[in-house]
Order: C-alpha cells, then structure tokens, then sequence
C-alpha cells in the first residue's frame, strides 16, 4: 500500500524538545522564515484548509507541530524565523526550539531531510542563508521550495527560479520545485521529493 496523503491528523504541538513524539517512523521537517508560506504549503500538501492555521500574525507560533500522515510519516513544522518584531525572549525560545530538534530529538537518526521554503519574492534572504549553510555544513539532506511562484508573471518567475536555483549556497543535486498554494502547483512534485528522501513510497 502507497501512502495515503488524506490519512492525517496533528499529532502533536510541541513547546519543548521533550514533548517530541518517538513513533519509529521517518521525519521530514519543513523550515522557513517567517509568512513565507509554510503554513498554507503544508495545508495544500495535506489536502485540508486549515489543518495548520495560517497566523495573520507572522512568527507569533513557536512550536514544533508533527503531523502523522498515514501512520508512516512525520511532517514536522518547525516555528518560523527571522520576524524582526519578535521579543528577544522569543527568539531565544525559538533558536532553543528548533536547535533541540536537530540536536535533542530521540529520533534524530529517522529525520530523513528538510523542506527549505524560499519566497519568490524575498529571494535567500540573510536568514535562510544562514539556515542553509549550517544545513550544507551539518550534512543534511533538503529540497528547496520557492513558495508564491504565482505572486510574479512569466518573466519575473523565471529570474526569480533562475536567481535561486544559481546560488551557490544551495548544494548540487539539490531538488528545486516552484510552489503555489493558491494553484497546487508543485504539490506532486514535492509529494515525490519527501517520498524519496524519506524512503516511501507514494
């Protein structure tokens, strides 16, 4: 049996590293700064609208949330970054949140890779270089997803794919798929990524 992308439900919102779930099953975070559109992605991937609540207030949400999908995957939302109206107790919480599920999750070694959500618009920003060189240095595996793809016309899309795509902070070999939320597109294609890496199959 393939996996079923309709069987699934928030398994658990986490605020502290110890609350992570131990389920033996493979884990692929989705990482991204704040409002880049994590929220609406995840929805769109799983088929529902509103099964991960998209804030109209950007970085107000620091929790880990798993979500189990068909009892063979873990989705993981990692609380978005670099929102500069955050108190500095805020992003201490954050940085100590999403440092401890890389570093103190007990299922560390079934976290099969990263989804790196860029905006189309903002480009790498300095925060998401930061987030992907310490990915390259750590070795993780990612996808990177260039999210609100229908935001721009035909020639905008394009350099912004083309500008992204070249950087040299993103590794060779790494999958890039253009994402939008509004029109699905890029859904399957990521749905194949995760698949891959994680070792499903669909």
């Amino acid at each position: 049996m393939g996996l079923n992308t309709q069987n699934v439900n928030l398994r658990m919102t986490a605020g502290f590293a110890s609350q992570f779930p131990t389920d033996p099953i493979p884990q692929v975070a989705l990482s991204g700064r704040s409002n880049v559109g994590k929220s609406s992605l995840i929805n769109t991937l799983l088929g529902r609208k509103s099964l991960a609540r998209v804030s109209s207030t950007p970085g107000k949400t620091i929790t880990v949330n798993f979500y189990e999908v068909d009892k063979k995957l873990f989705l993981v939302d990692l609380p978005g970054y670099g929102f500069a109206a955050r108190k500095p107790e805020d992003r201490d919480k954050w940085a100590a949140l999403t440092d401890g599920y890389f570093t103190k999750n007990k299922n560390i070694d079934l976290v099969k890779g990263v989804v790196q959500l860029i905006d189309c618009r903002a480009g790498i920003t300095k925060d998401d270089a930061m987030m992907l060189d310490w990915m390259n240095q750590s070795g993780i595996y990612y996808i990177v997803v260039i999210t609100k793809i229908d935001k721009l016309n035909k020639t905008e899309r394009a350099a912004s794919i083309e500008k992204i795509s070249s950087d040299s902070l993103i590794a060779e070999g790494t999958p890039i798929i253009p994402f939008s939320s509004l029109k699905g597109e890029g859904k399957q294609e990521l749905w194949r990524a995760i698949a891959d890496c994680a070792d499903i199959r669909l």
